[in-house]
């Protein structure tokens, strides 16, 4: 009984897609129109979010944490102890979070070109995985792509640290590697994009409806019966 309802409800959801304006006649070809408009909706909601001020930092998805060599157990010298106090550690966690939005700035239209020339080869399985399989399909995609296109925008933020304070502990601190830390930074802002986006996805998964979009209702909310 479940099995031919799931089936009948596929069928329904099928015919629906057809006769959406705009989709193709073809069922798979406007599944990978689905995917695209998930991805288009899930990562322009979590840019609008993450480039508001404070959006790294005021977000529990996507909040950067200090590097370990600005404050770890990698800290050594006679700066250790100020350097890692609570009012360095939280003026230095501002800062990393701010440049943080300088690399999503660049990271935003490299995602949305990325989208809409993405290749899809599955889209049924990508509608019938799992809560941020389409995030998946884009971060594996573009591979390493963000990080270096991100990489001297969040290193120009880092350089940003105009407290007197933390300008005279980061001059005393030993071991202190700015490339790396640029590097560091940037693979976390990386990671925290998905993140996001991927929450956003899983989102519309679960109310689908959110997005005001007739293709993903129909698609998301068919059960996944295709």
């Amino acid at each position: 009984m479940n099995y031919h309802r799931r089936s009948v409800l596929g069928l329904g959801a099928a015919a629906g897609l057809l006769a959406l304006p705009g989709c193709s006649s073809l069922p798979g070809l406007s599944l990978t129109e689905a995917v695209k408009r998930l991805l288009t909706i899930s990562s322009q909601n979590a840019f609008a979010q993450l480039l508001q001020p404070n959006g790294f930092f005021d977000s529990q998805v996507a909040r950067i944490a200090v590097p370990d060599s600005l404050g770890g157990s990698r800290v050594t010298g006679i700066a250790t102890a100020l350097l890692r106090s609570k009012p360095v550690q939280d003026r230095l966690l501002k800062q990393v979070n701010r440049a943080a939005e300088k690399g999503a700035e660049l990271a935003a239209p490299i995602v949305a070109e990325t989208i809409r020339n993405m290749s899809i080869s599955d889209a049924v399985a990508i509608i019938n995985g799992g809560p941020r399989a389409a995030t998946a399909l884009l971060q594996g995609q573009l591979g390493n792509t963000l990080v270096e296109r991100m990489l001297p925008g969040i290193g120009s933020g880092l350089r940003l640290f105009d407290n007197e304070i933390i300008n005279l502990v980061l001059s005393q601190a030993t071991n202190v590697d700015f490339t790396g830390i640029s590097r560091d930074v940037t693979n976390k802002v990386n990671d925290a994009i998905y993140r996001s986006i991927g929450a956003q996805e899983e989102a519309i998964r679960t109310n689908p409806r959110t997005t005001n979009d007739p293709l993903l209702i129909a698609v998301l909310g068919a059960g996944k019966a295709f």
